[in-house]
């Protein structure tokens, strides 16, 4: 199932819920947490299990679309209310905010553990995607996911906004090169090397502004070139443009397949040439991985 686009639905909008599948987007988030209310807490919780219920193994023209819930964060008193109502739906997975580090895994997989017993979901089979970076503590753990003991961890992704708060920092990205600034580059960086570490996807922040197309393009456009797997997207008008970043052109497609016909024909090398240029082991990798990403 490819998992380009990640886009967040307010839990609470009827509007929105109804017209999500229609986005475009390969996963659908349903959020519980920054879009909703205080006071509108409880009947997110009840539209999203409806949504879930009705939803089960959703198939929109030809392609599974992934549904998960982000519920409220561990410091609250919500997140477990979130879980006991969503469950039954079967997401297939829980995005958790706030993640202080693996130990806040851990904790929602013991309480999911028992959710899906009496769901009668198999255990185990709801996974985990922690916003690892919302905290400055937070941002320090990170390299700890790559070897702790997390058998739902689904993958890894950030976000700018909640650790500019956090710090106090009034700018995350440079003025004049539009580039992140280092600390939030640091957390980036981490978060992408501490996935493949741990061989799970990296899903790369959002672009706040989404009116604005061009830098969603170029940020888009470097984090399939940085390495990440997908991207979180606040709007619907942001899919089309995360769904093509992260689709290899007919041209890499054709490079990819030559390199793993060239090295199918020569098991045995470790360096090959094609179309006039050197070709070694790591090229193999790369192109087997553009060829993982169009299935």
């Amino acid at each position: 199932m490819a998992m380009r686009s990640w886009l967040f639905v307010p839990g609470d909008s009827q509007k929105k819920l109804d017209k999500a599948l229609a986005t475009g987007a390969d996963v659908l988030i349903l959020d519980l947490e920054d879009s909703v209310a205080p006071a509108n807490k409880a009947a997110a919780r009840d539209m999203a299990h409806s949504w879930l219920e009705v939803h089960r193994q959703q198939v929109t023209d030809g392609k599974r679309v992934g549904r998960w819930v982000r519920i409220n964060a561990l410091d609250t008193r919500h997140w477990r209310d979130d879980l006991v109502a969503v469950l039954p739906g079967a997401p297939d997975g829980i995005m958790l905010p706030k993640a202080s580090g693996p130990e806040a895994i851990q904790q929602v997989a013991a309480e999911l553990y028992e959710l899906e017993g009496r769901s009668g979901i198999t255990a185990g089979s709801t996974k985990i995607l922690p916003l690892v970076s919302e905290t400055a503590m937070a941002a320090l753990t990170i390299p700890a996911y790559a070897t702790a003991s997390l058998p739902r961890l689904f993958g890894l992704t950030w976000g700018a906004e909640d650790l500019s708060a956090a710090i106090g920092a009034t700018r995350k990205r440079d003025a004049a090169s539009g580039g992140w600034t280092d600390t939030f580059r640091f957390v980036r960086s981490q978060t992408l090397l501490t996935a493949h570490a741990r061989g799970v996807p990296a899903i790369d922040t959002l672009h706040a502004d989404f009116a604005d197309s061009k830098g969603l393009k170029a940020a888009a456009e470097a984090a399939r070139a940085d390495g990440f797997a997908g991207m979180l997207a606040i709007h619907p008008a942001q899919i089309a443009t995360i769904n093509a970043a992260f689709t290899p052109s007919e041209a890499e497609l054709a490079e990819a397949q030559a390199i793993v016909a060239v090295f199918a024909d020569n098991p045995d090398a470790g360096t090959l040439q094609i179309d006039g240029r050197m070709i070694d082991r790591p090229h193999l990798v790369l192109a087997r991985r553009v060829l993982g990403i169009s299935e």
